[in-house]
């Protein structure tokens, strides 16, 4: 074998070791997945009636009767592919904690120590803050929503015809699934802006002076996805706007404690260097 040939086969090594480690990750994020898949699917009824609360208080402030609450299906195989598609959205949340282990396990080794000790928080805090983006969704901004186009309806007599909301089952899936997303999506800002501080890719002071483009992109955002209507509009782009004050607070925390860490870090060089002084010092009267 020639020189050439061990070194590629040395190189090549290494390589053979992280695609089988990748595998390893990707069989355990996936089996996890699909494990969460199955079990949500099988509870997907349940799962459906428990979205559909949001629906009932909103039927409730509106002074219906929440016991009639209906939705319907106009395909024999719409309910199925509805209750496939929560199954998936539900598995993927409840896999994310496995998926990210995984994810985190793969990249760990390339990381030095305090890279990963300045990591791990943010991979805790980001399932976290989307699970307080759902739970605002369905405690608050759901209800909203529907009491919204509830009050649309038209209950008729005279000369006006009845006009009742009857949603459909996957399109109130969809709605929900859009707001869940969407306000997961925007919780991650805090997150996202602090990596970037702390890396030094962003500062507080920049995010101050995009303060009023931010704003704006934040009812823009907003207004792509949400459904069109007011309530949920801004109902996405003020927690946004709130978001990215935390940001801002953040990334000078950030700041702070980097100020802190280097002048520690000068005190204590100063300090070896005057120390090594005095011993040179020392060590020059002795010979004197």
């Amino acid at each position: 074998m020639s020189q050439e040939d061990d070194e590629i086969e040395k190189s090549s090594a290494p390589l053979i070791e992280h695609l089988i480690e990748l595998r390893t990750r990707l069989m355990w994020a996936i089996g996890g997945f699909f494990v969460a898949f199955l079990v949500c699917f099988f509870f997907a009824k349940q799962l459906f009636n428990l979205l559909v609360i949001p629906f009932k208080w909103a039927t409730n402030w509106a002074g219906l009767d929440p016991q009639k609450v209906e939705l319907i299906y106009t395909a024999p195989q719409e309910f199925f592919f509805t209750q496939i598609k929560l199954a998936m959205f539900g598995g993927l949340v409840i896999a994310f904690p496995l998926i990210a282990a995984q994810i985190y396990k793969f990249v760990a080794p390339g990381l030095y120590k305090n890279e990963r000790n300045a990591f791990l928080p943010f991979l805790i805090a980001s399932p976290i803050l989307f699970l307080l983006g759902a739970s605002l969704v369905y405690f608050f901004f759901t209800p909203m929503v529907m009491w919204f186009f509830l009050a649309m309806q038209q209950s008729g007599g005279g000369d006006q015809v009845q006009i009742s909301l009857l949603p459909k089952v996957s399109e109130y899936l969809s709605l929900i699934m859009t707001l869940i997303f969407s306000f997961g999506l925007v919780f991650q800002l805090p997150v996202v802006t602090t990596l970037m501080a702390r890396v030094g890719l962003l500062s507080s002071q920049a995010l101050v002076d995009k303060r009023k483009w931010a704003i704006v992109i934040a009812f823009v955002v907003a207004a792509v996805l949400t459904p069109p209507d007011p309530v949920s509009q801004i109902g996405l782009a003020l927690p946004t706007i709130l978001l990215y004050e935390i940001s801002i607070w953040t990334a000078r925390m950030i700041e702070r404690n980097r100020e802190k860490e280097r002048l520690a870090r000068e005190r204590k060089e100063a300090a070896v260097a005057a120390a090594e002084r005095a011993q040179g010092a020392g060590e020059g009267d002795a010979a004197g």
